[in-house]
């Protein structure tokens, strides 16, 4: 990437990981302004995004990165996707060891979605280990982040579209869900391995979402009684029953870690030792017909509590019938990752079957905006053509034909 190469410029704070991922993908920079200039109490660039940079910083090789004083302004200058390289971001067995801090309460979900888009792309394997206070493993849905779960089962199986589905893993070592204990918002631990590289992904023609043939799903309890999984699937059976009678549910019950309090308060002193992270929650998959077409769902207790597992387990139901009923080929959660993907493809024709509603999403358009900043060609968007099926629309792409430029061909 030459180094006079004009910047793409963009304001405000949303969409900034598409925004890095992008820039990074098509090595050009970014610079971003007004970084929630208005916000009177936090200014600028939040705990997450900051942790972001810092990955990002660890897989690329010649990246600079440039925060103005009040965080507001942005300039990040990506380098070459080199993955896990001992010496340079990784330890000694190729390990990038990623530490998220305690003040971050977004899914560490967030994060593995970003790195697995890179990570294709990548020269070498890409191996993170996320650790450190702000580790949630369960769903979030203040900012709308799904479980480790729902990645590793719906969205993690997609790349397998595009021609990657060698050494991919995603393993939770510590599960957590969502704490309000000061400077620790979560005590998981995950680690990611990808290491199926590839020069260009396939071109992508999936239609045609078929039919829900079973559902699949992890329940999970961290530090509170087994019993709660049980309830969730028995409520969660009674919901989606009507729907297919294929149902199994794995659950998953952990420990709770227990962690000394460093910034004490009234309730918990500074020295004391408190379990953090329990709770419990549910991820659910429905898998079709059609190889490769996923709905998926989360449903987690929050940190105040309050909330019944029979109502966890209903909330997860009828959300993943909403997925199912907004159609197409792609989920909500998954549509960001699918186009991304069909954009960096070969310089060819892609097609994927989308619902409406999912499309008319504001993280999809603001998505076609930006890729469309960056020099990615205009989507193609038409109806199915089946007066039984009004709902979805077929999208065509032109992939960019940039490829990963660290892969060697052949």
């Amino acid at each position: 990437m030459s180094t006079q190469t004009s910047p793409v410029k963009f304001t405000g704070h949303r969409s900034l990981a598409h925004r890095f991922i992008l820039a990074t993908l098509h090595g050009k920079p970014i610079h971003i302004s007004q970084i929630r200039a208005t916000n009177p109490t936090s200014p600028g660039l939040a705990p997450h995004e900051i942790s972001l940079l810092r990955l990002l910083e660890s897989l690329t090789n010649g990246s600079h990165i440039e925060i103005s004083y009040t965080g507001t302004t942005l300039l990040y200058k990506p380098g070459l996707i080199t993955g896990s390289v001992a010496g340079r971001g990784a330890d000694a067995n190729g390990v990038v060891r990623h530490e998220i801090d305690g003040r971050v309460t977004r899914g560490v979900s967030w994060f593995i979605i970003a790195v697995a888009l890179l990570a294709p792309f990548s020269k070498a394997k890409v191996n993170v280990l996320f650790t450190g206070s702000g580790v949630v493993t369960s769903a979030v849905e203040k900012w709308g982040d799904v479980s480790v779960d729902t990645v590793r089962t719906a969205i993690l199986p997609i790349y397998e579209q595009f021609g990657i589905e060698r050494d991919l893993e995603i393993k939770v070592n510590k599960r957590s869900n969502l704490s309000n204990v000061k400077g620790h918002s979560g005590v998981g631990e995950v680690q990611v391995v990808f290491g199926h590289q590839i020069r260009v992904p396939k071109t992508l023609h999936l239609m045609g979402p078929g039919r829900v043939k079973r559902v699949r799903g992890v329940a999970y309890a961290t530090g509170v009684s087994g019993g709660n999984n049980a309830r969730m699937i028995e409520s969660t059976r009674g919901v989606l029953n009507k729907l297919v009678p294929d149902i199994y549910i794995f659950s998953d019950v952990t420990s709770a870690q227990l962690v000394e309090i460093s910034q004490g308060t009234k309730t918990d002193p500074a020295g004391s030792k408190r379990k953090v992270g329990l709770g419990f929650g549910l991820s659910l998959v429905a898998e079709s017909s059609r190889k490769g077409v996923f709905y998926s769902a989360d449903a987690a207790s929050g940190p105040e509590g309050g909330e019944t597992p029979e109502d966890v387990g209903r909330r997860a139901a009828f959300a993943l019938l909403e997925s199912v009923e907004r159609g197409g080929c792609v989920s909500a959660e998954a549509a960001p990752t699918v186009l991304i993907m069909m954009a960096m493809g070969s310089e060819d024709v892609g097609r994927v079957q989308i619902g409406r509603e999912v499309l008319a999403s504001d993280n999809v358009i603001q998505l076609a905006r930006d890729m469309t900043k960056f020099g990615a060609a205009g989507w193609g968007i038409r109806d199915v053509g089946d007066e039984q099926n009004e709902r979805d629309l077929i999208v065509s792409l032109v992939g960019s034909g940039i490829g990963n430029v660290g892969r060697k061909i052949g």
